[in-house]
């Protein structure tokens, strides 16, 4: 289907000739009901989306889009277990990932959410095993440092989680992540750490990842040659579906924890990928992120469009990049656990839509994928925020906000005054950024008339407030929920398969070519361009 054709998308058109027209101000001093009408709730999350250049009738004609599109009927197909990746002919069922035991989701004839709680029970018994200092390495010392070693999803994912929930990691247990096949990044994991009492989780679901394996054998021979061969079986366990070559690596496939073609990296944080998380935090708190993300499934496949909170910020997210040219979204956590939420949600947005060719091969003829980046409050009010503010390119805003502090005073003293100077910063940038302050305004106290310009801040620049009690695991779980069900949204409408990731694959092509050509003894022939011919050759003279 041709969505630029329908009517919904013609309305959108006309409306977003006057988005220029539309002014926060304004909105606001029209609609005293306002803020009641255009805040939600799921689970814990509090969502409040009036501070968005979105009118009544702009928010009904998305929500006809949704509807022309089938976002409902698509969300039910796939936690149904329907094959809606068809590039690759597979289904698509992270919401399986956190289903209740006892509920039946069937692929080709096989309940898989069986499966899953079977590999959640696998991962309890073994976590458990290492938190209570029942395993212990080769030496008989308890583990106390694990580092896994992934990239991508089985990296991102984890490794977010992990920096959000530190309030309840084990306390003789820490993790560290290892990706960039840099070869500092490992080497500076285990400079300070005793073999003995380091394990590592290779996490990789083909187990052939070039930069996981580098990385995996290199850390093998790390520990093998501190503590011997036979240590392998204490000190390594994988997260993979191919038992023929964690077997290979040397792994013991009853310390393989299984994970199915249905689970995307990016979507695969509650899955075994998250073994490294479990260990920290526990299988109690990990089964409470896992309720948290169900919350938000559910509220996602039964509530109407109008009231549904992922799918309204998907919306309006299309609003903006496709309607509107707006190219970028900024995600800005006031939560120092958060620091790694705006990277993971880069991998989770930009991987899944950031497509030029629709599911059914066509070229696109719109803007998709908005460019996902941000820090946490308040260091981003030094530096970025000045762009935000007066800048000449707006971007529409997520800020995200705990009521409670991450931390204890049994850490700091003083935690509630660190806390309110937090939130009334972030209280104080949404306000900003939406009603700026005009010359008028300025020119009232402002003793150098030559400085008024320069000192107001045009506003009317878009932003959502999501706050929640405190950063549990399941308030953790709603909120990448709550961006999965976004992404899917916008994927839907804008006809795209959000879960394929092909632009991927062309570079890893090209580097086994390339590597063989950079360490070759003799002079290769080289096919590139000239560009990557003069490169290969430059590197080649510089290499030791």
């Amino acid at each position: 289907m041709d969505i630029t054709m329908t009517d919904a998308w013609r309305a959108l058109r006309a409306h977003a000739e006057h988005f220029a027209d539309l002014e926060l101000r304004s909105l606001f001093a029209d609609d005293p009901d306002r803020v009641d009408r255009m805040t939600l709730s799921v689970g814990d999350l509090v969502v409040d989306w009036s501070k968005h250049r979105v009118t009544q009738a702009v928010l009904a004609d998305l929500a006809a889009l949704a509807e022309t599109t089938g976002v409902a009927d698509r969300a039910s197909a796939m936690m149904r277990g329907d094959r809606v990746n068809t590039t690759e002919n597979r289904a698509v069922l992270h919401t399986a990932l956190r289903a209740p035991a006892g509920r039946v989701v069937e692929v080709d004839g096989e309940d898989v959410v069986a499966g899953v709680h079977r590999v959640l029970h696998q991962m309890a018994a073994f976590t458990d095993r290492v938190r209570d200092g029942d395993w212990v390495g080769a030496t008989g010392l308890p583990i106390e440092t694990v580092v896994n070693i992934g990239i991508g999803g089985s990296d991102l994912g984890p490794g977010m989680a992990y920096e959000a929930l530190a309030a309840f990691r084990h306390p003789r247990i820490r993790c560290q992540f290892v990706s960039n096949v840099d070869g500092s990044d490992l080497a500076a994991a285990v400079a300070d750490l005793d073999p003995a009492t380091t394990m590592f989780v290779i996490s990789s679901k083909t187990f052939t990842t070039q930069e996981t394996l580098t990385n995996a054998k290199s850390a093998r021979r790390w520990l093998v040659d501190r503590l011997g061969e036979d240590a392998i079986a204490k000190h390594f366990v994988a997260v993979s579906t191919n038992a023929d070559e964690v077997a290979e690596f040397g792994i013991d496939i009853a310390n393989m924890f299984g994970f199915w073609d249905w689970v995307g990296g990016r979507y695969s944080v509650d899955s075994a990928i998250g073994l490294p998380l479990m260990l920290a935090i526990g299988a109690e708190a990990f089964g409470e992120m896992l309720d948290g993300f169900r919350i938000v499934d559910e509220h996602f496949v039964s509530t109407p469009i109008e009231e549904n909170v992922p799918a309204l910020l998907g919306l309006i997210e299309v609003w903006y990049r496709t309607f509107c040219d707006l190219p970028t979204r900024a995600v800005l956590p006031y939560s120092r656990y958060l620091h790694r939420f705006p990277a993971y949600l880069q991998q989770l947005d930009m991987e899944s839509n950031g497509k030029c060719v629709r599911i059914d091969g066509e070229p696109v003829t719109y803007e998709t994928g908005p460019i996902v980046w941000g820090e946490p409050g308040t260091n981003g009010q030094h530096s970025f925020h000045q762009l935000l503010h007066q800048g000449t390119t707006v971007v529409p805003t997520d800020f995200i906000l705990m009521g409670a502090p991450d931390h204890t005073d049994d850490q700091l003293s003083g935690v509630e005054a660190h806390h309110d100077l937090l939130v009334a910063n972030c209280f104080a940038q949404s306000e900003a950024l939406a009603f700026g302050k005009t010359a008028m305004e300025v020119a009232a106290t402002e003793t150098n008339p030559a400085l008024v310009s320069h000192r107001t801040f045009p506003g009317n620049r878009p932003s959502t407030m999501i706050m929640a009690p405190r950063l549990t695991p399941s308030v953790l779980g709603q909120l990448v929920a709550l961006y999965e069900h976004q992404v899917f949204t916008q994927g839907v409408v804008w006809g795209l398969n959000s879960f394929d990731q092909w632009g991927v694959e062309l570079g890893k092509v090209l580097a086994l070519a390339i590597v063989p050509e950079l360490t070759s003894t003799d002079e290769p022939a080289l096919d590139h361009d000239a560009s990557t011919n003069a490169l290969i050759r430059r590197y080649r003279a510089l290499r030791p």
